[in-house]
Formats: C-alpha cells, sequence, structure tokens
C-alpha cells in the first residue's frame, strides 16, 4: 500500500503578534472612538487623576534624590510600579528598585546605608522593615511616600546602560535579591510587550479607577493589585493594537465579561 504525504504543518506568522495568540481586531479607530477618549480624558481630569507639571516635577526631584544617595556607594535606583508605568494617581507613593554592587550585601543596606538615608535633611519617616516578603526602606520625600526594594548584582558597581530584564542578572542570587528585581521586571516587561504605551496608559487609568471606586483593588483583601490589573490590560492592548483607550476599556470588560 502506498504511503501518503503529508503535508507539514504552516508556521504561522507571527509578526504582528503582541502576545501569545494574534490580534482580536486590527481596525483603527474611527472618529467616533476619538470623540469618546476625549470624554474619558475629561472624565479622568474631573476625577482628579492627573498630575500638573508641578507635581510631575516633585517626583522626577524625588527619583534624582534617590539616585543621588545611591550613587555614592556605586548604587542606581530604578522606579517600577504604576510611576514607571505612567498610571499612577495624585499622591501615590513610588516604588523604587536600588541596585546595588556585589560589596554591598542586604545587611548593609539596612543599617549603613539606612543611616546616609536618614542623614539627608528631606528624608523623614524611614523606617526599615527587613522581615517583610519583600524587605523594603519606608519613607518620605517632603510629603512623597517611597518604598525602596535593594537588589545587588555581582559586580564592582552598577553600569550606567545595565538591563535588568538579562536573566543572567537572576541567576546565582539570593530570594530576597529575586523578588526586589521582579517588581521592575515586571513593569518593564509590560511596557515593551504593548503596542502603545499612551493608549495602554490611559486605559490602565480608567480601568484603576473603576476598581477602586469599587473597592476591589487590593492585594491585602484578596482582590487584585496594581500589577495585575495591568497585566490585564496590556493583554486587552495586545488584542487590539491599533484601537484607541475608549475602545479598550470598553474591551476590557467585555472580554473578561466572557471569560
Amino acid at each position: 500500500m502506498k504511503k501518503q504525504s503529508q503535508t507539514p504543518p504552516s508556521i504561522p506568522d507571527t509578526s504582528n503578534w503582541y502576545g501569545i495568540t494574534p490580534p482580536i481586531s486590527e481596525a483603527l479607530p474611527e472618529e467616533a472612538d476619538l470623540v469618546r477618549t476625549k470624554k474619558l480624558v475629561d472624565v479622568l481630569k474631573s476625577c482628579g487623576i492627573f498630575e500638573d507639571d508641578l507635581e510631575l516635577q516633585h517626583r522626577y526631584d524625588t527619583c534624582h534624590f534617590l539616585n543621588m544617595v545611591t550613587a555614592k556607594v556605586g548604587g542606581k535606583v530604578f522606579p517600577f510600579g504604576s510611576y514607571n508605568l505612567g498610571a499612577h494617581t495624585k499622591g501615590a507613593d513610588i516604588d523604587a528598585l536600588c541596585v546595588g554592587p556585589g560589596f554591598l550585601e542586604r545587611k548593609q543596606f539596612f543599617t549603613s546605608f539606612y543611616e546616609k538615608l536618614k542623614a539627608q535633611k528631606e528624608a523623614k519617616d524611614l523606617r526599615a522593615v527587613e522581615e517583610a516578603f519583600v524587605p523594603v526602606i519606608k519613607l518620605s520625600y517632603e510629603g512623597i511616600e517611597i518604598d525602596l526594594v535593594y537588589a545587588r548584582v555581582a559586580q564592582r558597581s552598577v553600569p550606567q546602560d545595565i538591563d535588568i530584564l538579562n536573566d543572567n542578572f537572576v541567576k546565582g542570587i539570593d530570594i530576597h535579591c529575586v523578588r526586589s528585581l521582579n517588581g521592575y521586571r515586571v513593569t518593564e516587561e509590560i511596557l515593551r510587550n504593548v503596542p502603545n504605551v499612551f493608549t495602554f496608559r490611559l486605559a490602565l487609568r480608567a480601568i484603576k479607577l473603576w476598581a477602586k471606586r469599587r473597592n476591589i483593588y487590593s492585594n491585602m483583601l484578596g482582590f487584585l493589585g496594581g500589577v495585575s490589573w495591568a497585566i490585564l490590560v496590556a493583554r486587552i492592548s495586545q488584542a487590539y493594537p491599533n484601537a484607541s483607550a475608549s475602545t479598550l476599556v470598553t474591551k476590557f470588560f467585555k472580554v473578561y465579561n466572557m471569560w
């Protein structure tokens, strides 16, 4: 019996994919979508979501302050969380990762480096929480609350162009460093894998406002936290890569309602 030849399965073209599946729709926004997006922005503004230029500058100065103190010991600071995602609200705190050189051990971060921070007149209300799941130094800089976590790399100093997404940085380091690195790595991965950062940020602000108004924005209470909401919105952004922010918000509820 003659053996039938089998056609090898075709390899899908993934060049226009932003996730693990193809887009649901690549339709471009229509005029009505842009009008709805403008209305969405107006609603967010009326709710006091956006910071003005002075408040944004203050956040920049806060990060500069952290970098200045950290640079004295050969380290570097990377904001992450909602501030890094560009979806923070007025008065929100700043999550920051301090990456230090190999000689700066974790114990020194919570002792000698803690004292360096304490010596800065701008730093107030310092607390070292070493026993947390992710050990953290909490402080306030001129009214802005900061959560500072620590990880070190096996180098004498931290390169200015360091790529923390490189998996080599998490090989062979202690679990506390891995957990500290995770926050920044996740937010950077999200930003690198959404097709349009601007529309993603706007849609995420709207979804976060909705969740907070309904008191379901809280890890501690068993609901989703900030990074979980960001991942959900990012997936919708991948599924509708050309959609406006208002369309992403609508699709967010339609898609996850079906799930």
